[in-house]
């Protein structure tokens, strides 16, 4: 599946000026590890491409410089030794009814299934902890994972960091929606369709 995203982003100097605060320490080492590696993948430059690939298994991954918002969400839980093609790809094996099928398969894919938001968003949810869609910002913090329904029913996944709007009323999200990976104040720009954590394989 392939889809390109023209949505304009926040000017990177209003996120990066000194008023930026933090949010509150979840005392997680995970967490802490989630978030680092989630900011880390902003000094990437990526082009956005989801095109169908082959790549390998495990630990598969399209080029470090092409990718959409799930792969930022992949390689950020790679730097912690946790491989979501695998994991994906196993419970789909185990478990394949449970997910949605809008591609028109009869089995998992591992090349592409862990590249898809409604896919993580099942996994996520079986394999991990499933919170409210609140509007209420002191309910998601660093290293929770949100997905969106952007305009076009446009399925899209971020990560929420440890630190918050210059007004101190949000906490950040990283993603990518198509101009590379950034940390945006955009939490709330589009209607939630999914919130959870998920800490890695037991």
């Amino acid at each position: 599946m392939r889809h390109t995203i023209g949505y304009s982003t926040f000017p990177a100097v209003l996120l990066l000026w000194a008023g930026l605060v933090c949010a509150q320490d979840t005392g997680d080492g995970f967490t802490r590890k989630l978030v680092d590696a989630a900011l880390e993948r902003t000094d990437h430059r990526v082009t956005y491409d989801g095109s169908y690939r082959q790549i390998g298994y495990p630990a598969g991954d399209v080029p470090d410089d092409i990718g959409v918002c799930t792969d930022l969400v992949i390689r950020a839980y790679r730097a912690l030794g946790i491989d979501l093609q695998k994991e994906v790809h196993e419970d789909m094996s185990r478990n394949f009814s449970a997910y949605p099928n809008h591609w028109a398969q009869s089995r998992p894919d591992r090349n592409i299934d862990h590249r898809r938001v409604p896919n993580l968003q099942v996994f996520f949810s079986r394999n991990g902890a499933t919170l409210s869609n609140s509007i209420d910002p002191s309910e998601y913090r660093g290293g929770d994972l949100v997905t969106w329904m952007l305009p076009g029913n446009l399925p899209h996944i971020g990560i929420v960091v440890d630190q918050r709007s210059t007004d101190g009323k949000r906490p950040l999200i990283v993603h990518n929606i198509g101009a590379g990976p950034k940390r945006e104040d955009r939490l709330f720009d589009f209607p939630i369709t999914g919130h959870y954590r998920y800490p890695g394989p037991e």
